[in-house]
Parts: structure tokens; C-alpha cells; sequence
């Protein structure tokens, strides 16, 4: 179905979004403080350089799917749905400067107090998640004069546009996110992409928010870590180019999900060992290394919050079960595992541990696997026991750490606290994602 959308803001981002949507048949108003932009659109120049936009503006003028105003009272008159894409720059201390934001949804609300319309007030700006909830959300509904999520709703539908090729990008996403509290206002804020063939998501604002933020902080890390392996490349001889260019070609660890998944921290025979080799001739060499440094005590901050976690779960109970002592299910290789670390961590504070992982026998372990667990849980065959039903007798918290919790209904069979390891730390309050595809 097709809309009458406000956009606000008329910089890179409005500009481009107000031009696909009248190209889809939107009727779309552009709105901007700036009448130099609102100048430009009405004869036909875009007021950005990005290849195709100008030619869908002249377009959509043509059609009449487009105009532009500077009144806010004007735009809001002329639309069911505004779309907010003003800018939130940094300001001096590295903070999103919101005042131009905050400014337009109050003014937005001021037009919505004096009607009894619905609306829907979409953010496409970035903002924080928190920002979104706490004073996007509060500003409006001040400004309405009364709770949002009646007459009036607020979405948040964050952009992943690339400079150059924004067109494109805009008609060929990898998905589109819409954060929302209302699923009927989820579906209209959808129905704008219903020319585009993409994955559609609804999740609540603060995820979708952060969806945002997470792409972006993962493109900059990319660049910097291929940048850094460049760097080790040299100092070695090789060409890292070619380096990256062969990482790239798996698809099924290194360019795919894998490893993606936020939970607790990684171990085993391989990974800290490789990266202390990396980090060490870095620093023996003087390549610059930062973020291949940050990896390992980042690792440790979260195995110490793990373990914080864990002791302020039990409170006065010093009984714990552990589920899962590898450092991943269906292996018996402790070496590094953060469950051993934890585990050592809880013992030496005096806790009652037993652990339960069927992958490993004490009896069985060799080599430098039977080393690192001699040197930090010398005990372990008093530790493990081999039905998990002990654990569920002996433990007042019962700690998941790896997958070896899903091989045991632990859900109906232990009725004390629980702490998960796999999602506590990452995750808050429920599941809300919803996928239309």
C-alpha cells in the first residue's frame, strides 16, 4: 500500500531515502531547516553527490511523488508516517549530539497534540538504543501529550547505506530492520520496502538500534584487523593482500556466522596460542598491532564478569553444578577452556564445585591436555561425576557453559537458580525477534 511519508532531514541519508521511496510510489514530502536543499530538489538537483539520485528526483518531481517544504506543520499535514534521518554527529567528547533530533520530534509532536490523527514516528537517524527509549520516546510523548503507543507509535528502522553506491544498496539489502512496540506499525513502516526483495525483521527498538551500531563497529574492525595482518605480513616477508584474500575464500568459518554468536569467552589449543604468537612478534618487531592485542585480555574481562556473575547469582549458597568443562561440546580438550579457568576461579574462593561433561574422563587425558588441567584443577577426577543427575542433587546454582546443556532437560529436571553462560552476559529479558520473509 502506498503512504504519505514525511522525511526530515534532507542530508545524505533523507535524500536518498525520500528518492526511492517516491520512486516506489510513495508520496513522499522532503523536509529541511535548510532551504538551500529544498531549493536544489525543487529543480531537480540533488543536494548530495550519489551516482542515480539526482535522476530519481527529477523523476519523482515529474510524477508529482515528490515536494519539499520547510514547515514542519506543513510536512506533518501532508503525511501519515514521518521518517527522521537529521544528522547525530559526535560532539567534543566522542558523545551523539541529539539537540537536532530531540528538536524535530518535538516539533513533530506539537503538530500531532493539535489533531486526533494516527501517526507513526520512524528514526532513521543512529542513535543509541538507549537514546531511543529514553529521550526520543519521552520528548514525543511530552510533546503529543499523551502515551505513545496509542494513537501515535514510534519506530525505529535503521539504514545501511554506503556512500557511492547508496541506490543500490537502498534496492538490494541484506535485510530490513524495523524496531518497534506495535506489530501493526511494524507491518506499514514494512509495506515501504514491499518493491524490494530482502529479508524482512521486526524486534523491539533497542535491538534494532544497536543492529546498526554492531555493523558498523564490525566493518571498522574488519578494516583494521586486515590492516594489521597486512602490517605482520610484511615484517614476514608476505603479501598480505594475497593473505586476506585467501581467509576470504572460506565461507564457512571466516566469511559466514560462525564465531558470530555473543555469549562467554573462547579457549582451547588454538586460538590463544596463535594470538600470543602474533602479538608477540608484533611487539618484537615493533608492528603496530592494536587490535590483535585487545583480543586476549578482552577475553579475560569476560571470563572475570563471568565468574562475578556466577558469585552473584549463588549469594550465600556454595554449592554449584557446572554443565560443560571443554572449551567447546563433544571434545574432552581442556586446554584453556574458560569453563576450567572459571572452574578454578570458583574453587579458589571456596565454592563447592562438580562438573558434569560427558566428553571427558579424567583417566583419559594425556599429553599437554592432562598437563594444563594437572597445573589448574589437579583434583578433576573428584570433580566430575558421570550422571547429571548427581549435579541436580548437589548444586544450588547450576552454571551452563557450552552445549553439552543441551543434551540434558535440565529445564524440567532442576527446579534451583540457574545461570547460562551462553546468554546471561549478552542478553536481556526475552526473545523478541520475528523474521517475515
Amino acid at each position: 500500500m502506498a503512504e504519505k511519508v514525511a522525511v526530515f532531514g534532507l542530508g545524505y541519508v533523507g535524500t536518498v531515502t525520500a528518492a526511492c521511496l517516491s520512486r516506489d510510489g510513495h508520496t513522499v514530502v522532503g523536509v529541511d531547516i535548510d532551504r538551500m536543499k529544498t531549493a536544489a530538489i525543487e529543480r531537480g538537483e540533488s543536494p548530495v553527490a550519489e551516482p542515480g539520485v539526482e535522476e530519481l528526483l527529477q523523476e519523482a518531481l515529474r510524477t508529482g511523488q515528490l515536494t519539499t517544504t520547510t514547515s514542519v506543520e506543513e510536512a506533518v499535514g501532508q503525511s501519515d508516517m514521518a521518517m527522521i534521518a537529521v544528522g547525530t554527529p559526535s560532539d567534543s567528547r566522542g558523545d551523539i549530539d541529539v539537540s537536532a533530533i530531540e528538536r524535530v520530534v518535538e516539533q513533530i509532536g506539537a503538530c500531532l497534540s493539535e489533531s486526533d490523527r494516527d501517526y507513526i514516528v520512524v528514526i532513521r537517524s543512529t542513535l543509541l538504543p538507549q537514546l531511543v527509549e529514553e529521550l526520543v520516546l519521552p520528548a514525543l510523548e511530552r510533546s503529543v501529550g499523551e502515551p505513545i503507543g496509542d494513537r501515535v507509535q514510534l519506530c525505529y528502522n535503521p539504514e545501511f547505506l554506503r556512500e557511492a553506491t547508496a541506490v543500490r544498496d537502498y534496492d538490494s539489502p541484506p535485510f530490513i530492520v524495523v524496531g518497534a512496540n506495535n506489530t501493526d506499525a511494524a507491518k506499514r513502516v514494512l509495506g515501504l520496502y514491499s518493491e524490494i526483495a530482502a529479508p524482512q525483521i521486526v524486534t523491539d527498538l533497542r535491538t534494532a538500534a544497536l543492529v546498526k551500531y554492531a555493523c558498523n563497529a564490525f566493518h571498522a574492525l574488519k578494516v583494521s584487523f586486515a590492516n594489521e595482518i597486512g602490517l605482520l605480513a610484511r615484517a614476514m616477508g608476505a603479501d598480505g593482500r594475497d593473505v586476506m584474500k585467501i581467509v576470504c575464500r572460506d565461507e564457512r568459518l571466516n566469511i559466514s556466522p560462525a564465531y558470530l554468536r555473543p555469549g562467554f569467552a573462547f579457549g582451547g589449543s588454538c586460538l590463544p596460542k596463535d594470538l600470543r604468537a602474533l602479538t608477540r612478534f608484533a611487539e618484537k618487531d615493533a608492528v603496530p598491532a592494536e587490535v590483535l592485542r585487545a583480543i586476549l585480555p578482552s577475553n579475560d574481562a569476560l571470563l572475570d564478569r563471568g565468574s562475578r556473575y556466577i558469585q552473584e547469582r549463588a549469594g550465600a549458597s556454595r554449592r554449584i553444578g557446572m554443565v560443560g568443562l571443554s572449551f567447546k561440546a563433544g571434545t574432552d580438550d581442556l586446554r584453556e577452556s574458560p569453563q576450567v579457568r572459571l572452574a578454578e576461579s570458583l574453587i579458589g574462593r571456596g565454592y563447592d564445585v562438580r562438573i558434569y561433561d560427558p566428553g571427558v574422563e579424567a583417566a583419559r587425558l594425556v599429553g599437554r591436555n592432562r598437563s594444563y588441567v594437572d597445573q589448574h584443577l589437579p583434583h578433576l577426577a573428584g570433580l566430575l561425576v558421570s550422571d547429571i543427575e548427581e549435579i541436580y542433587e548437589h548444586a544450588e546454582l547450576l552454571v551452563l557453559g557450552t552445549d553439552v546443556a543441551n543434551q540434558v532437560d535440565w529445564q524440567k529436571d532442576f527446579s534451583g537458580e540457574v545461570a547460562d553462560l551462553r546468554r546471561d552476559l549478552v542478553a536481556a529479558g526475552q526473545e523478541l525477534l520475528t523474521v517475515v520473509e
